[in-house]
């Protein structure tokens, strides 16, 4: 068997230099250790020609998939590259999420589930910290509620992040508490491991997965 060809049956792909140099590497160990193990086998008792076909196959095997994986993991990464790309066009527009909102002022706008219990319903509002500064009740069809920004005396509460929950009663029970979306403005967008992470006002964060629409700034 002519080793010689054996070495050069699976050459490495033309794209992926530095796996190649790395599997090329990887084979001439394999053939010092098997030339060595020849070299001092028992004259009495030879290595099968199978035996040998055997190691070299397995190895070849071996070797095929990790170019194979490191190929995918390049394709891989090129296409979280290109969708972070285009995710860029989202950039200065408005998404819709459930997330806690930036209060400057201005009236927010949120967008409660339609209940999925209960005959009673609250948009509870709750600051930073999670301390909740209003509560007041909403219908059940699901529609679009604007919040003031003032707690239940009435008076206007500081600027800073706003989370927004219904709570949904039957009698005095509370029997349901579902988190309530809003749109928010993207002011940039980091790439990470875990994903595209989208930043908003106030310091407000959220992946591109959690985002349920997008559209243009009014």
């Amino acid at each position: 068997m002519d080793v010689s060809q054996l070495q050069t049956a699976a050459p490495a792909p033309a794209k992926a230099p530095a796996v190649a140099n790395q599997t090329t590497s990887d084979f001439q160990t394999f053939l010092t250790l098997l030339t060595t193990q020849i070299s001092n086998q028992d004259p009495l008792d030879p290595m099968k020609a199978e035996d040998f076909a055997v190691q070299l196959a397995t190895f070849s095997s071996v070797e095929q998939q990790v170019v194979t994986n490191d190929l995918l993991k390049a394709m891989a990464g090129s296409t979280a590259g290109d969708e972070f790309m285009a995710m860029t066009g989202w950039i200065g527009r408005d998404v819709r999420a459930q997330m806690p909102l930036y209060y400057e002022g201005a009236p927010l706008t949120v967008y409660p589930q339609r209940p999925v219990a209960g005959a009673r319903h609250e948009l509870v509002v709750r600051n930073d910290a999670g301390v909740e500064v209003d509560r007041f009740t909403v219908g059940g069809s699901g529609e679009p509620v604007a919040w003031d920004g003032r707690d239940p005396a009435g008076r206007q509460l500081v600027a800073g992040v706003y989370s927004f929950e219904t709570e949904s009663f039957e009698g005095g029970t509370l029997v349901a508490s579902e988190p309530v979306s809003a749109y928010g403005r993207v002011q940039e967008i980091r790439y990470s491991e875990a994903g595209p992470t989208l930043a908003l006002a106030g310091g407000v964060e959220l992946m591109a997965s959690d985002v349920s629409a997008v559209r243009a700034a009014p």
